[in-house]
């Protein structure tokens, strides 16, 4: 790690404008310390903070979190009550801060199936932050990839039914267009913690060119410092996009 890691990102200037994180490793992190699994997931709230403050600080633009997935519902209902009563919390106390520093909360998935009481505080949370204009947050709740791209489809289709649209003008940018994340652009640097090395479902569409960064750190102890040398790993990259440097 440099010295200095949030310097050298000034030196080398590039930066990634969307960052999106696999938050993993919180149960073992739980585990390797004879806790419960609960335990882990608060520490990676915690975490949360640290990174999302570290984000602003480096000038990324956009920063997308996996937060819990349509397949974590499957978990023990004692784990999944817990996981949402900390999400509710964590809405709850960082609203203000994070509105302060200007970071703009946008929460997408099945949030339908979210307690009653998660769902008051997404919306509690997204009506404070609009209009922040130093980051935009992505939060990935009840989220699933494929999911996403069925809905999508389904979209499409309907707008073909209605007659508002002709199969033959469904392409690339018609099927961003119903993506969650319509209008963004996609990430350019995805970082997984825990030393795992797959996508999880994650966003398979917007992921297609991501530079991707993982890492053995356990989430609950992943900082700011673990993300500027994320980013700066990312500077050091050259993008081809499927291209070739001229010879």
């Amino acid at each position: 790690m440099p010295s200095d890691p949030l310097r050298s990102l000034e030196v080398d200037g590039r930066k990634p404008v969307h960052v999106a994180i696999i938050m993993d490793g919180n149960g073992r992190w739980a585990r390797a310390r004879n806790l419960p699994r609960y335990r882990g997931h608060a520490a990676g709230m915690r975490a949360v903070r640290d990174v999302v403050e570290g984000a602003v600080e480096a000038g990324i633009s956009i920063l997308t979190l996996y937060a819990f997935s349509k397949e974590n519902w499957n978990r023990p209902a004692r784990e999944i009550a817990a996981l949402m009563a900390l999400l509710q919390r964590y809405l709850i106390q960082e609203r203000e801060n994070l509105r302060r520093q200007g970071v703009e909360v946008r929460v997408f998935g099945e949030l339908d199936r979210l307690p009653a009481g998660a769902r008051a505080a997404i919306e509690r949370m997204e009506e404070a932050t609009r209009g922040g204009g130093s980051m935009r947050l992505n939060l990935m709740i009840s989220y699933s990839g494929r999911a996403e791209l069925v809905r999508a489809a389904r979209r499409l289709a309907e707008r073909v039914r209605s007659g508002l649209l002709t199969p033959d003008q469904i392409d690339e940018a018609a099927v961003a267009g119903e993506l969650y994340t319509a209008g963004l652009p996609d990430p350019d640097l995805l970082i997984r913690t825990s030393g795992e090395q797959r996508i999880s479902n994650f966003m398979p569409w917007q992921l297609a060119y991501t530079e991707l960064y993982l890492s053995p750190i356990l989430w609950p102890d992943f900082r700011r410092e673990h993300l500027f040398c994320a980013i700066h790993d990312f500077q050091k990259r050259e993008r081809r996009f499927g291209r070739v440097t001229a010879v």
